[in-house]
């Protein structure tokens, strides 16, 4: 198979797709592209436009050189042999603007060249971040590293994805189950494998007591955070919570609820712009969980934060969801009250108020298939080398024994 033309490079200006496919593998997190990460890092830090963006300030602060060094100390194991598996094809997805760049990031630190699908959506955040890669370039301090990445678009019906699936070494899918059944209809030479991020679902879990007791301050932070973790990507991440569980702790549910809402409504309200077309959709999707569900509308002032509160909680309760500020509810008495729903689908598990012994108890005593990730409100968007319960690295990169 010939690669076609019915694509768009967004990175670099040009390619030789024969020179890329014969790409010789790195060794994971080499000093080369910890140095390029960094470059990477510095840049978009001195970019005013970043300040606009949290998502891309994150995605800076993930790459600076320190973090990479405390990264490379936990996940290369002394004495092991690891080499990249070369050619990486990467399909991201189209609702998060930076997780092409993690992605890619990924695959760079296990060692490989990457070629990177992104969305056609235009996303600021890819185009600044393209602008700094070019930058770099320019400057002819890294070209070992640059002249490992191929950012480019095409439409569903082009042929390119076939090509590079064809070449590739393994192929990274983000996006939903219908994506990955489409992609995965292109043949990938018999050596290669994909590594597939389906479409997730996750929840949260709060201990009414911790609300209550905590200070003013706390409460406008915890607020802040849990807005970082839904409306900063209209709740369209596959870690972003959409049912809240309040555990009774002999504290009241009720004062809890509305400390913690009220706190979350006033800052919505102020920064998140809802479009007319979501208010709809928020009430749609109420009628169709009701119709499935025994639930009931919380009252709030506005759209902004729409609550729906379980009566019960039967399987299938992932299939009720929507974006931009939609949150079902349940007040249980134990914990363990959520295992009987959790599927392979659930996948992060934020919290506040829990140590850490008993969520890990929680997840050993109910054998659960579901949740690869449990972390505190405010961290469900931190982007981790271990994903979705796969080490990257390790997956992206093979074994080389010698005796």
């Amino acid at each position: 198979m010939k690669a076609s033309s019915d694509y768009t490079l967004t990175f670099p200006e040009k390619i030789d797709w024969e020179r890329y496919s014969a790409y010789r593998p790195d060794v994971p997190f080499s000093d080369e592209v910890i140095d390029f990460l960094n470059a990477l890092s510095g840049a978009l830090m001195k970019d005013g436009m970043s300040r606009l963006y949290p998502d891309v300030v994150t995605f800076a602060y993930f790459c600076r050189r320190a973090n990479l060094l405390k990264l490379r100390e936990q996940y290369v194991r002394e004495g092991e042999l690891r080499l990249g598996r070369g050619m990486l094809f990467h399909i991201a997805p189209s609702n998060v603007p930076v997780n092409f760049a993690y992605s890619l990031v990924a695959g760079l630190l296990a060692g490989n060249a990457n070629i990177v699908r992104i969305s056609s959506k235009p996303f600021p955040q890819v185009n600044l971040i393209t602008n700094q890669l070019y930058k770099l370039r320019e400057s002819g301090l890294h070209d070992d590293v640059a002249n490992r990445i191929a950012l480019l678009r095409y439409e569903r019906s082009s042929d390119t994805g076939a090509f590079l699936s064809s070449i590739c070494s393994v192929r990274i899918i983000w996006g939903g189950d219908d994506t990955i059944q489409t992609v995965r209809r292109h043949p990938i030479p018999p050596r290669s494998f994909d590594v597939c991020f389906a479409d997730r679902y996750s929840v949260a879990v709060i201990r009414p007591s911790a609300i209550l007791t905590a200070t003013g301050a706390e409460i406008e932070r915890l607020a802040v955070q849990f807005y970082n973790d839904t409306y900063l990507f209209d709740q369209n991440a596959c870690s972003s919570p959409h049912t809240i569980f309040w555990l009774e702790d002999g504290q009241s549910v009720v004062d809890a609820k509305e400390r913690f809402w009220s706190a979350v409504h006033k800052l919505a309200v102020n920064k998140y712009q809802l479009q007319a077309v979501m208010s709809v959709d928020k009430l749609t999707a109420f009628y169709r969980q009701a119709v499935g569900v025994n639930v009931r509308k919380t009252d709030m002032p506005d759209n902004v934060v729409v609550r729906s509160e379980l009566l019960e909680l039967p399987e299938g309760t992932d299939r009720y969801r929507c974006s931009c500020g939609y949150f079902s509810e349940k007040t249980i008495a134990s914990i363990d009250e959520i295992a009987p729903v959790v599927s392979i689908k659930y996948q992060t598990l934020s919290h506040y108020g829990f140590h850490e012994s008993e969520l890990r108890d929680f997840i050993i005593r109910n054998r659960l298939t579901g949740f690869d990730r449990i972390v505190p409100i405010g961290e469900t968007t931190a982007f981790s080398l271990t994903w979705d319960g796969c080490n990257l690295i390790d997956t992206l990169s093979r074994t080389v024994t010698v005796r």
